[in-house]
């Protein structure tokens, strides 16, 4: 009985160091060899469907992402909310307050380049930017773009490190990602998803009061927790590649609620190097009135394929019309990259420039055609639009275009420039009204738009205006600028 007793306690603990092993490699295929024979022999059946379906492991990724966010600190004056106590004590209004605010920054060189989003930065007074391992800098904006929601910035250091470009057209959905950034100012945070869909258009970003261009917006949405403060941040690969610019969420709260929106990679790749070289984005247009294809679209030209975008109109001398492209055409590739949605055009189109030559392949009542096309910029040239004439544009807050000819005839005049459309700026407060031709500045004729921006860049000082309203009555208006 008590040999009994001993085999039996050399089982029951051959048993549980069997179990123990089984555990400590989490059930996979152990290899054991037999001493005396040398044959290899299978102790325990692996468990191959579930280790296949095990989740990835992203430090790799996260360690070659985490230190190339930054925190990026905003200052700005604003008005604060009135306190009727301050009021009643002091006999004034509360005096204007400093407003702070934070976001996230994306290291793209060792040399300081830090992309981020336009929000994050603008109206901004003082930029601060702190590093992972806590150390800070003053930055300077190189350049920004509210049509893209980008800004770039620059910090003066070296050595810094660099999350490097993906490319966002290759990135699929169902294909895991990080996003990486300072939410609720709590630093260094990496949360991870999927992608769930690609050319979201969810309308948060205006148009270009300037040009009239429609924003771009053609979002990576995703599955991975993005909260505020992670606006401007990552959004990485597997590979710890760029592939995105955290940029808005979906909610009603305010917070995460299951979906979060990025910039693709190669839109910012390309405003990124255009901010560098020129100090604005040098903005492409095809020239056309475009919309996706429904199913009562489909029926009302006789469209019998779904995929594509729709031509609706065509711009006078635009690149469309210069191509040979026609209303109820259906663009189907931009440079042979297949597109179905309208957001999807403008994201391949925006990776260009104007001069830049692109091959459009478009369905022409059933006929697969392929255009070769010059893409102009918003004045409907090729020419490349420098900074300065964005800031006069921006000043005067108005939109320019041509006066008909009929129209100068019938008023008397040769030349002119007519104002189109108002916003916030220098001619609104002088008093000017759309519709208002303008025929001189400062005593020099104004022919086009051009001409504005010429006699204006540069200058210092008031400012005299003259021109005439389509009912006849002729105006003067000065400003300072």
């Amino acid at each position: 009985m008590k040999k009994f007793m001993q085999v039996l306690g050399i089982v029951a603990l051959s048993s549980i160091a069997s179990y123990a092993v089984f555990y400590l490699t989490g059930g996979k295929e152990t290899v054991i060899i037999k001493e005396n024979s040398g044959q290899i022999e299978n102790r325990f059946a692996s468990l191959s469907a579930s280790a296949e379906l095990s989740p990835m492991d992203f430090t790799i990724a996260a360690e070659r992402t985490v230190n190339s966010v930054v925190h990026v600190k905003t200052e700005m004056t604003g008005n604060a909310p009135q306190d009727p106590f301050y009021y009643f004590f002091s006999g004034r209004p509360m005096p204007p307050q400093i407003i702070r605010s934070s976001g996230s920054g994306v290291i793209i060189s060792n040399d300081g380049y830090i992309v981020t989003n336009n929000h994050v930065i603008e109206q901004a007074e003082n930029l601060e930017v702190v590093l992972n391992d806590r150390q800070t800098y003053a930055a300077k904006v190189i350049g920004q773009d509210a049509t893209t929601d980008l800004a770039l910035l620059k910090i003066e250091t070296e050595g810094l490190p660099y999350v490097t470009f993906g490319n966002s057209d290759q990135t699929k959905v169902g294909e895991w990602v990080l996003a990486v950034g300072n939410p609720f100012n709590l630093t260094s945070t990496v949360t991870a998803g999927i992608v769930s869909a690609k050319g979201r258009d969810i309308n948060i970003l205006g148009r270009d009061r300037r040009t009239g261009a429609s924003a771009i917006e053609s979002f990576i949405q995703t599955d991975a927790a993005v909260n505020p403060g992670n606006s401007g941040g990552a959004l990485v690969n597997a590979r710890g590649e760029l592939i995105g610019i955290n940029s808005a969420i979906q909610s009603s709260t305010g917070s995460y609620v299951g979906y979060s929106f990025a910039i693709p990679s190669n839109i910012v790749n390309k405003v990124v190097d255009d901010l560098k070289e020129f100090g604005t984005v040098q903005r492409a247009f095809i020239g056309v009135n475009i919309r996706d294809i429904d199913k009562y679209l489909a029926e009302q030209e006789g469209i019998s394929d779904l995929n594509g975008v729709y031509v609706s109109g065509i711009l006078e001398k635009g690149a469309a019309e210069d191509a040979g492209i026609k209303k109820g055409d259906v663009i189907t590739k931009v440079g042979g990259v297949k597109v179905n949605k309208v957001p999807e055009l403008q994201e391949q189109i925006s990776q260009f420039r104007p001069g830049d030559q692109v091959t459009i392949t478009l369905n022409r009542e059933g006929e697969e055609l392929e255009k070769r096309m010059v893409l102009k910029n918003y004045k409907g040239n090729t020419e490349i639009i420098n900074p300065e004439s964005e800031a006069v544009l921006k000043s005067l807050g108005a939109k320019f275009g041509k006066v008909p000819e009929e129209e100068l005839k019938k008023l008397g005049i040769s030349e002119g420039v007519k104002v189109l459309q108002l916003y916030s700026g220098k001619l609104m407060s002088a008093g000017v009204q759309e519709g208002f031709i303008i025929t001189r500045i400062d005593k020099q004729n104004v022919r086009v738009v051009e001409d504005v921006m010429r006699i204006l860049e540069g200058k210092k000082g008031g400012v005299l205006i003259e021109g005439i309203y389509p009912n006849g009555k002729e105006r003067y208006y000065g400003f300072g600028m």
